[in-house]
């Protein structure tokens, strides 16, 4: 029952980003799933008893890998996929608690968190420059393999 929750909150959360950016039509509801599959993963991760920096990563990669798809399917543009499904993972909570614990002069705790939002944040980030350069190579190689075809073909003829 609390996955599904989390489903639909995350759902909703990316939802409401993609109506701020002017997103229409089905491809509302896609960037919206991009969130959620995001925080799925991002959960199962963190259920299954891994660090919390190394579940967000896992989450970012999997939107990202979900937002390149969609976003050549439905032919919009990759980064309204990918920060609509990055939505759910951004660290804020990590940053007003660092906050807070700098405000009430908890110097260890500030320092403690702060590293953790900040690796968190890195995580994600590192996690979307993977599979973006990933997907740029796979696209460049099979541009470069089928000119390759392409002219041997000409060179027969």
């Amino acid at each position: 029952m609390i996955m599904i929750s989390n489903f639909i909150f995350s759902f909703l959360a990316s939802l409401g980003f993609a109506c701020i950016f002017n997103i229409k039509g089905k491809k509302l509801i896609y960037a919206s799933l991009g969130g959620s599959i995001a925080w799925l993963s991002y959960l199962i991760c963190k259920t299954n008893s891994h660090s919390t920096v190394f579940s967000f990563f896992i989450g970012s990669i999997a939107g990202s890998i979900y937002s390149e798809i969609m976003a050549r399917v439905e032919k919009t543009p990759v980064t309204l996929m990918v920060i609509c499904a990055m939505i759910p993972l951004v660290p804020g909570g990590g940053m007003y608690y660092t906050m807070q614990k700098v405000i009430e002069g908890d110097v260890s705790g500030a320092l403690n968190t702060g590293f953790t939002t900040l690796s968190v944040a890195g995580a994600i980030a590192l996690g979307m420059v993977m599979v973006s350069s990933m997907t740029r190579l796979i696209y460049k190689f099979r541009e470069k393999t089928s000119m390759n075809i392409k002219s041997k073909k000409n060179i027969t003829e």
